[in-house]
């Protein structure tokens, strides 16, 4: 029985670990498999210091280092989805030895082959809506000048705000539109919380953020729904991103510690 902490990165059906390569995990650990009946865990040793939960958090608030485990979270479950259906871990589940990893296949296997067995042939798919609603106010308006300059000022500010309402409710209903037509498409569906309109160059609002699990055969399909949506929807934008491994549809309890 090693002695280090398991970083845990996915659950999947079994594969060759050799055939993922030179991809490294977390602190280019070397990726091993623990396998319980027919499903494995795919890990990497981690020093029992590192996995402490005050070495965790102050690496997690590290912008620098959280990026870099990410980056080497993903890298190695993208490797394993291209070789064998997956559920991805979230980022930083740690269990605390080995036996430990084998005790969570055994207990949630059930569970995980049922997930499996949902996600083969399926991959996820990105979709963000986005539109200006913040329009200028009408030339007439700008330009009327009257003997009550603060009168003036009030009545602008009002159509600004009558304006930027009604394009936030038009955004809105485009944005379910799309929605309603993608998943319909997709076997599954599920919403993000929109993003913040100062992360994007031009301030655009992120009206819908969701992700469709889809069949993979259905791609094609899907890329052409999503083109004539966006014809369809003068005014937005619609940015479709992936594939990517199912992390919004493998929302299991892994049992990381801490």
């Amino acid at each position: 029985m090693n002695a280090d902490a398991c970083y845990t990165y996915a659950v999947a059906r079994p594969f060759d670990v050799a055939t993922i390569g030179p991809v490294r995990g977390v602190d280019d650990a070397a990726i091993r498999l623990f396998r319980y009946r027919d499903i494995v865990a795919v890990s990497s040793a981690m020093p029992p210091e590192a996995a402490e939960e005050g070495a965790l958090r102050t690496r997690l608030e590290t912008l620098e280092s959280m990026e870099a485990m990410a980056r080497a979270h993903h890298a190695v479950v993208e490797a394993v989805v291209e070789r064998a259906v997956a559920i991805p871990f979230r980022l930083a589940t740690i269990h605390h030895d080995e036996r430990r990893v084998i005790g969570m296949l055994r207990h949630g296997h059930a569970e995980f082959d049922a997930t499996l067995n949902r996600l083969a042939g399926r991959v996820e798919m990105g979709v963000k809506v986005y539109a200006n609603i913040s329009a200028p106010p009408p030339t007439s308006i700008v330009a009327s000048v009257s003997d009550s300059p603060g009168r003036d000022y009030l009545r602008t500010r009002r159509v600004e705000r009558n304006q930027r309402e009604r394009g936030s409710r038009q955004a809105v209903d485009v944005a379910e539109r799309v929605d309603a037509a993608l998943a319909e498409s997709a076997v599954e569906r599920a919403l993000h919380r929109p993003q913040a309109a100062r992360l994007h160059i031009d301030r655009a609002e992120n009206v819908l953020n969701a992700a469709y699990l889809v069949e993979a055969r259905d791609l094609p399909a899907f890329h052409t729904l999503v083109r004539r949506l966006g014809s369809d929807a003068p005014g937005v934008r619609i940015e479709v991103t992936g594939p990517w491994p199912a992390y919004s549809f493998a929302s299991l309890d892994s049992g990381g510690e801490p």
